[in-house]
């Protein structure tokens, strides 16, 4: 019979811990990615910066949208989008087992995932306006007022899909300040979003704030959490 060395083995334990802390640790860096580029493809790549001074908006503004904007919103986009999912199974892996009686934790991997779905589409109508405007891949395929659908489309297309973040947000901060298994401060910054997409949504009917104010929140939430204390990533 082989007698396994009790020191041997708690050594293997240690070093199997240290790995997977150092696992736990990492994963939050999905979210603080997926909130600079986010912040990137829906603000930086506004397909409507340029045109704001316009009294009336009709097909003729398609010409001063600058297709490598559109571009970079396309690839940032896309880009955010995985890390979004990535983001989601690792929040499945790492917290939903720690926390198996908590609903609000399987409601964020959920709505990450939700505005995942949601953003693929307005980042990709980014991509159609880059493709079709001159100098694009399939330039002349459509006339002016086609190209008018999608500068449309991307009035709020980039921003609608952050909503599912921003119901992420709104578990973190139940999370935190209910079941104490997030850092209280992280819980507090969550209410902003949520307090302000509601604000807007039922004031003024906008509906993409959450498109200014998701990706922001990532990357302030998933940097408390990578580098702070929180209970799930302990």
């Amino acid at each position: 019979m082989t007698t396994i060395d009790p020191e041997a083995r708690q050594g293997e334990d240690a070093e199997q811990s240290e790995r997977e802390g150092k696992t736990r640790g990492k994963w939050p860096l999905y979210g603080v990615g997926a909130g600079v580029l986010g912040g990137v493809a829906t603000l930086l790549a506004d397909v409507r910066t340029g045109t704001d001074g316009r009294e009336t908006v009709d097909a003729s503004v398609t010409a001063e949208v600058e297709r490598s904007v559109a571009h970079l919103g396309l690839v940032a986009g896309f880009l955010t989008v995985a890390l979004l999912l990535v983001l989601a199974a690792a929040w499945r892996r790492q917290v939903e087992p720690r926390v198996p009686g908590s609903t609000a934790a399987y409601v964020v991997s959920g709505a990450l995932t939700a505005s995942a779905a949601g953003l693929t589409y307005g980042y990709g109508w980014k991509g159609a306006l880059a493709i079709y405007l001159p100098g694009g891949m399939d330039e002349q395929s459509f006339r002016e007022d086609g190209l008018f659908v999608y500068f449309m489309l991307n009035d709020f297309g980039g921003f609608i899909g952050w909503l599912g973040v921003v119901v992420a947000a709104g578990a973190v901060a139940w999370m935190a300040l209910r079941e104490r298994t997030i850092s209280r401060w992280i819980g507090w910054f969550s209410i902003l979003p949520v307090l302000a997409v509601v604000l807007f949504a039922g004031l003024t009917g906008l509906p993409g704030f959450q498109g200014v104010v998701g990706p922001a929140w990532m990357l302030v939430a998933f940097s408390g959490l990578a580098w702070g204390r929180s209970t799930i990533v302990r």
